[in-house]
């Protein structure tokens, strides 16, 4: 008979060592809970060492005719993984059943993306003759125009920007630096910026070398970046349901239905992997697709 009273130490593991969450405590207790549900369904009542790989395939195939979803049993997989590594660690069972087992594939969200015509009525809608108008130019053109990261965008520096070469440096995830090719749209705008609107503010200790900043002369903050853009995108009549992110999204969708190489893209992007930078080419492929429906003669 399966002992449950395993699930205490397993619940205390998760608490302390894991420092779970008392909702993912929940979720994963509720999880093995399942297994055991499984097998009383099927009068089953194995001790926890005696469960096999094939048993846990069994249960998997259950919870999918139940109608479970993807994404769920991934949830499930996971919990177990984690319950049957507690007991090896324990002791209590000397094989891990779970170790092989894996988690079906998730369909990837393909985030919203803006066509060239929204983002030209963004840019038109801000105001430029506005104290911070130049500055909120510079930002939607630099987001645009190298694909950066609301973070990588305030923690530019204006020791990072080579104007005789077009390129910036940017500081990405984990610390890790790559150099981006600037257009010359950006590259204007953050000029008139710099040169025009930042001068007059009364620059805080610390910030001279940032070069997006508030009113108050210190870091602008990632939420001022998202209300300009929610506002904008208002002001526009963009339903989309968008984010500054969103102009990194359309940045590496344009670039490769413009035909550029996925590597190229990548490194711009500053992506690991290549597999991370290729959800645009199932855009792209949709954007081709179109284009045999609008265009062939035998469509």
């Amino acid at each position: 008979m399966i002992n449950k009273s395993y699930l205490k130490s397993f619940k205390n593991y998760l608490k302390l060592e894991r420092a779970f969450s008392g909702n993912s405590i929940d979720a994963y207790l509720n999880d093995i809970n399942k297994l055991f549900q499984y097998f009383e369904s099927v009068n089953k009542s194995p001790h926890l060492k005696d469960i096999t790989e094939a048993d846990l395939k069994l249960f998997i195939s259950w919870i999918n005719e139940l109608g479970m979803l993807p994404s769920t049993q991934a949830r499930v997989i996971s919990g177990l993984k984690s319950f049957f590594g507690f007991l090896l660690m324990e002791e209590i069972i000397s094989e891990d059943p779970s170790k092989m087992l894996e988690s079906p594939r998730l369909a990837k969200k393909l985030p919203d993306v803006l066509n060239i015509h929204e983002i030209e009525d963004l840019m038109a809608a801000i105001d430029a003759s506005k104290p911070d108008g130049m500055r909120n130019k510079a930002i939607l053109e630099v987001l645009y125009g190298c694909g950066l990261r609301v973070s990588e965008l305030l923690n530019l520096r204006i020791s990072n920007v080579f104007y005789d070469n077009g390129y910036i440096k940017v500081i990405g995830k984990g610390n890790k630096q790559r150099i981006v090719p600037i257009g010359m749209s950006a590259l204007k705008f953050l000029k008139i910026y710099l040169e025009e609107s930042r001068v007059h503010l009364d620059i805080k200790k610390g910030f001279e070398d940032y070069i997006f900043l508030n009113q108050s002369g210190s870091q602008l903050s990632r939420i001022s970046v998202f209300n300009l853009v929610k506002t904008l995108a208002s002001k526009c009549g963009i339903t989309k349901s968008i984010s500054p992110h969103t102009f990194r999204h359309s940045f590496a969708t344009h670039l490769i239905e413009g035909g550029a190489d996925l590597r190229a893209v990548q490194e711009m992007l500053g992506h690991s992997s290549i597999t991370t930078t290729e959800i645009y080419t199932h855009l792209d492929r949709d954007y081709l697709r179109g284009i045999i429906t609008d265009f062939h003669p035998r469509r």
